[in-house]
């Protein structure tokens, strides 16, 4: 099954959400970088929380940066969305030690760590990106993402994510929801909406019994109904191009390009996202200083 992300609202109109199975792009994250089950769980749902933020742009060909910085031993996440919410996405150790809460439950938290912040950086298209940052409360990811909406852009928000790591440390299910109030939600439906987040319980378990993205939002929104209004497909997917690539090699400089083609050899550039390797050869960098 493809990955895909459904977006809805409560039938009374108050309440806005979105909810995504992203197994296929965390799978693929994992392949890519070679995660071990803890950063597998970690990077997983930073990709399913920037996907649906990405999706939630009003900006047609915007983009959405989530950065995750707690000090934790995976170092930093950086997750990339673009306006439908195609995804990609990195950390800096990609292979962290085994921590578990008990057994069978990772602990998210203490990879990612508490010490430090969580910054979204919005491309609107405008003359300068908008940047919100927020310190982590707990670097499970989904209470981090709640505390940054509610304090960054004042809006009262519910996040839960889910990545759920099988013994042979392939990607069982991934996926989540994201709930918004919209202004003047009155009180009624906010204990309606908070007495069915806390029926429905942990989004990972209810990933692990294959419900569905539509059923998901049906079950947490309970008694308040819920529309569904679109259904995208979405999927881990990088936009470097050799081109891209020669670009941000220009960009050095021609004092320290002619330094890279004086060695004589040739210079491999790796993109970080999905690990494409760019071969230059000498040849190729003294082009680039005409260019430059």
């Amino acid at each position: 099954m493809s990955d895909y992300l459904v977006r809805g609202m409560s039938m009374d109109g108050f309440v806005k959400a979105v909810a995504i199975r992203s197994t296929e792009i965390v799978s693929r994250a994992a392949q890519i970088h070679g995660t071990t089950p803890n950063a597998t769980a970690a990077l997983g749902r930073a990709l399913s929380a920037a996907s649906m933020m990405g999706n939630m742009q009003k900006v047609d060909d915007g983009s959405m940066t989530l950065q995750i910085r707690g000090g934790g031993p995976i170092g930093t996440i950086t997750c990339v969305s673009d306006a439908v919410g195609n995804v990609r996405g990195c950390v800096t150790e990609p292979k962290v030690p085994l921590v578990e809460k008990y057994p069978g439950k990772l602990n998210v938290g203490a990879t990612v760590g508490v010490n430090g912040t969580l910054t979204v950086i919005r491309d609107l298209r405008m003359k300068e990106p908008y940047i919100g940052s927020t310190a982590l409360v707990s670097g499970e990811i989904g209470d981090d993402i709640t505390a940054y909406f509610a304090q960054s852009e004042q809006i009262p928000t519910a996040c839960a994510l889910g990545v759920l790591v099988d013994r042979d440390y392939s990607v069982k299910v991934a996926g989540g929801y994201l709930i918004q109030l919209l202004p003047g939600t009155p009180d009624e439906v906010i204990d309606k909406l908070e007495a069915g987040i806390h029926r429905a319980g942990a989004v990972t378990p209810m990933l692990d019994r294959g419900m569905t993205p539509e059923e998901i939002l049906g079950e947490v929104l309970g008694e308040l109904g819920v529309v569904f209004l679109e259904t995208t497909e979405v999927s881990y997917r990088c936009y470097c191009t050799r081109s891209r690539v020669e670009a941000a090699l220009i960009s050095l400089g021609k004092k320290e390009l002619t330094e890279i083609a004086d060695e004589g050899k040739t210079f491999p550039v790796s993109c970080q996202f999905c690990d494409t390797v760019y071969q230059f050869t000498p040849a190729d960098i003294r082009k680039l200083i005409q260019k430059s």
